[in-house]
């Protein structure tokens, strides 16, 4: 996958339909569009974690997230496809569960795929995994949505709460991908996490160019005209070299 455009966010998550999510989003005329949307507990690094996997850079420090919707391009097995990635506030948990507003719900929702990311140092956001998971499948009722489980902060082994297997463990109970990542060292498996989320939903989705893919394995045909031109062509210098040969 090649990032390929500058990216653009703005401050909050546009209503589908609307002039912003319009403008904001990159797909050409037949384009696919790829939506993700990266959840998980406040502190975690989801901020981060997007930034690098679009930018390859690392910022320690961000202010609070407000929500940003991160727009790219991106090439899987040779399609550009449009990708917009959508990070959340974090969730916070009370006595009666989970809490996740309308502006949470709304991106779930729209989502075609979901990052959920926790930090191996805070073992409450790894306890979040499993009703997190199952509010991502409530809200997309009839179909089954692509999830990614990212344990993030591995770097941080002296401070660490949270063995990586049980995060493999958890992810293998409820049919994702797992991915232990330290969003500061290591670029490959943050690409890694995203890469298998995009490749997934570009397989369930139609292909919008099948006429394209099939008839780029097959020889161009000649232009008719261009036929038509060699035929004259050919008729002229015959009819040239007759004469000649008759004087």
């Amino acid at each position: 996958m090649r990032l390929i455009q500058n990216m653009c966010t703005i401050a909050e998550y546009p209503a589908p339909g609307s002039a912003a999510a319009a403008d904001c989003c990159l797909g050409a005329a037949g384009r696919r569009l790829v939506k993700i949307a990266v959840v998980g507990a406040s502190g975690v690094g989801k901020t981060a974690l997007v930034v690098r996997f679009l930018t390859k850079r690392f910022i320690g420090d961000y202010e609070r997230n407000a929500g940003n919707l991160y727009t790219r391009q991106v090439q899987i097995e040779g399609e550009t496809l449009a990708l917009q990635v959508q990070d959340t506030p974090g969730i916070q948990v009370h006595e009666n569960g989970l809490s996740c507003g309308e502006q949470l719900n709304r991106c779930i929702r729209w989502a075609d795929a979901v990052v959920i990311v926790f930090s191996v140092t805070d073992y409450k956001s790894y306890e979040l995994i499993g009703q997190l998971h199952q509010h991502v499948q409530q809200l997309h009722l009839g179909s089954r949505l692509p999830v990614v489980v990212v344990a993030n902060k591995a770097d941080l082994l002296h401070i660490k709460q949270v063995d990586p297997q049980l995060g493999l463990q958890l992810a293998s109970m409820l049919g994702c991908s797992f991915y232990e990542v330290s969003v500061s060292e290591n670029y490959n498996d943050v690409y890694n996490a995203f890469h298998v989320l995009c490749k997934e939903v570009s397989h369930k989705q139609p292909s919008s160019t099948p006429e394209k893919r099939r008839t780029s394995l097959i020889p161009r045909p000649k232009s008719p005209n261009m036929q038509d031109l060699k035929r004259r062509f050919k008729q002229a210098l015959s009819a040239k070299v007759r004469t000649v040969t008759s004087v």
